[in-house]
This record gives structure tokens, C-alpha cells and sequence, in this order.
């Protein structure tokens, strides 16, 4: 769900960088006021994990679409939704800035559609339906419920902002038939994936949970090994496991297909567009989670090489993307602390 700039005018991204740029200041704040969560110093590793898992778009039976996990409730769930929402925008800032993923325009609409409704609104939602609880069953139909809720929220705030942009002549009722449907199969998935995650942290670090600790139950992993673990899967995913991620168009690309607006022309702004694409070029290491098309064989199209697809260059920018992702993320928690100790 990641936008591009060709979607957004300029009007409608710098007021969603501003919007974004207030949430940061105001999750930074309510951070430094609640600085008693245990997990602040692990965002760089969740940061890591969630960067890795939206390298593996997963197929979508009988559509020839795909989707990938967006993660912001398991963030929200497992660090708090202020911690979550600053390490989601880390990751996306990672994504557009050195892999071309998302727009750099787009970049606060994509922040918002996946970080604020899942950290803001579907997290709040997750705790109302689970009230507190961590029984198999309360997390998971709550996390199902609460990634559904977010995922269409998200979905529908990328029509809006598509529309309101005026760029392209795409119909609203089109687009939301498209996209709306789409996005509650990856929903489900989202959910499914977040309650396992919940689930497992749960058995291994009962007290991470707010209220869990009363249940009695012992931790089966110290702190430090259950980063561990999430590191070592951030590696493992993003350093072998994004060779089998789908070839399908995810689904914001599936839905412009089937509106017939694969390619956007007319009325993008020249100079902001192309300004930001030359600036997004050069900053690009890995774009598309590959070495740069003057490094690639020529000729070669996507799907040629078969599917799983073992490729260097998927591996060292998952790999990177993954690294950078964890100092960005951990940098951010970290100066939180500091400006914290310093009041």
C-alpha cells in the first residue's frame, strides 16, 4: 500500500507531511512522558523484523494480486502505539529513501494510512476487544478484527488522498470497489501473522504485555534473547526468505490495473515530481530490493528467472534495509531517553 508520487499533488503530500511531522513531535512527547515501557530500546529490532517482513508479498488466490504485512499493530500491541507509530515512519522513511519504495512526496500519506490508523486506531480497538486480555482466543479474533478495521481505513485514505489530488480521473467508486476488497483479504492475513507474534511473546515474556504479568505466568526467554530471536528472523527473512515473495502486483497496483490507470499522466507538477524523483534516484541504493538496473542483466523481465528468485541483490538490501532500519528506529528511541533524562 505503499503510494507513489505520481498519485499525490503537491498540495495534499506537504499537508500530510505536516500532519506527519506534528504526530512525530506528539509521539515523541507522550514518549518522554511514559518512558516506563521496557520494550523502547528494542525498536530498532522490531523496526528490523517488521522491515523484513514487507519484503514478502504473499499471493492472494485467484486475483493475481499479492499483499504484504504492514505491521503497525504488532508494533503498536508489542512497543505501545507512540514507540510503534515512530518505528513504522522509520521504516517507511528507510523504504522511500533507499530502496524507491513509496514516493517521497507520498512519504506522509504513506505514514499516516499505515502507521496512524493501525497504531491509533486499530491498536485502541485491539485493546477495547481484547480488555486487557492475552487468551489464545481474545488475541487473535482481536487482532484480526483490529488489522481488518485498519487495513480498510488505510486503504481508504489512499482513495481520498488520490482523489482529492486531482491528478488522475480515477473513479472514486471504482477505486473503492477495488481496493476496499483487497485490502480486507490482507487484513486477515495481517491478523492472523500479528496474533501468532502476539501469542509467541506472550509464552516467552508474559509481563511485555500490559496486564500479563498478573497471569502468573514465568518468562521463558530473558529480554535480551527474545531480541535475539527477532533479529535473527529479521536476517533470516530478509537475507533468504524474500526470494519467495509473490511477483503479483500488490494490491494498491492490482486495483490501478483494474481502474486502467496502470500509468498516471497530465496533470503531475513537473518541478516538485521530477525534483523528487532526481533527488529519490540518487538516494536509491537497492531500488526495487535490488542492485541498481545498470548492475542487472539486460533484457531480463520480471517472472524470467522462475519463482522462488535467489538473488545477491535482494539479499544484501534486505540485509541493509534491515540495518539501516535498526539505527534509524534505535536512534530514535535513544534520543527520546537522553532529551528524557535531561528534563
Amino acid at each position: 500500500m505503499h503510494m507513489a508520487d505520481a498519485l499525490i499533488s503537491p498540495a495534499v503530500g506537504g499537508t500530510a507531511w505536516a500532519a506527519t511531522a506534528g504526530l512525530i513531535g506528539y509521539t515523541s512527547k507522550k514518549l518522554r512522558e511514559n518512558l516506563d515501557h521496557q520494550w523502547l530500546p528494542l525498536m530498532g529490532v522490531m523496526g528490523a523484523f517488521i522491515f523484513a517482513a514487507q519484503m514478502i508479498n504473499f499471493t492472494i488466490p485467484a486475483t493475481g494480486s499479492s499483499g504484504h504485512l504492514g505491521g503497525g499493530l504488532l508494533l503498536a500491541i508489542l512497543l505501545g502505539p507512540y514507540a510503534g507509530f515512530l518505528t513504522l515512519a522509520s521504516v517507511l522513511i528507510v523504504q522511500a529513501l533507499f530502496f524507491a519504495d513509496g514516493g517521497l512526496l507520498a512519504l506522509g500519506c504513506n505514514i499516516i494510512n499505515m502507521g496512524f490508523f493501525s497504531c491509533f486506531v486499530a491498536y485502541p480497538l485491539y485493546r477495547k476487544l481484547t480488555k486487557g486480555g492475552s487468551t489464545k482466543w481474545a488475541v487473535t479474533l482481536g487482532s484480526i478484527a483490529a488489522a481488518v478495521i485498519g487495513l480498510q481505513l488505510g486503504s481508504m485514505g489512499v482513495v481520498l488522498e488520490t482523489r482529492l489530488s486531482g491528478i488522475s480521473d480515477l473513479p472514486l467508486g471504482t477505486f473503492l470497489m477495488l481496493m476496499q476488497p483487497i485490502h480486507l483479504v490482507i487484513g486477515l492475513v495481517e491478523g492472523i501473522v500479528t496474533a501468532a507474534v502476539v501469542l509467541f511473546v506472550f509464552k516467552a515474556r508474559p509481563e511485555i504485555l500490559e496486564g500479563a504479568g498478573r497471569s502468573g505466568k514465568q518468562p521463558t526467554f530473558p529480554l535480551k534473547g527474545l531480541a535475539l530471536i527477532f533479529l535473527m528472523g529479521a536476517v533470516m527473512i530478509g537475507g533468504a526468505l524474500s526470494w519467495f515473495a509473490s511477483t503479483h502486483p500488490d494490491g494498491l497496483e492490482w486495483s490501478l490495473e483494474r481502474a486502467g490507470r496502470s500509468k498516471l499522466e497530465g496533470k503531475q507538477s513537473e518541478g516538485v515530481h521530477s525534483s523528487l524523483a532526481r533527488i529519490q534516484q540518487r538516494t536509491a541504493l537497492f531500488p526495487d530490493y535490488g542492485f541498481k538496473k545498470k548492475d542487472k542483466k539486460e533484457g531480463a523481465s520480471p517472472g524470467e528467472s522462475g519463482w522462488p528468485a535467489p538473488d545477491a541483490g535482494t539479499t544484501v538490501a534486505g540485509l541493509i534495509g534491515g540495518l539501516l532500519t535498526f539505527l534509524i528506529a534505535g536512534f530514535a528511541g535513544l534520543v527520546v531517553r537522553k532529551r528524557h533524562w535531561k528534563i
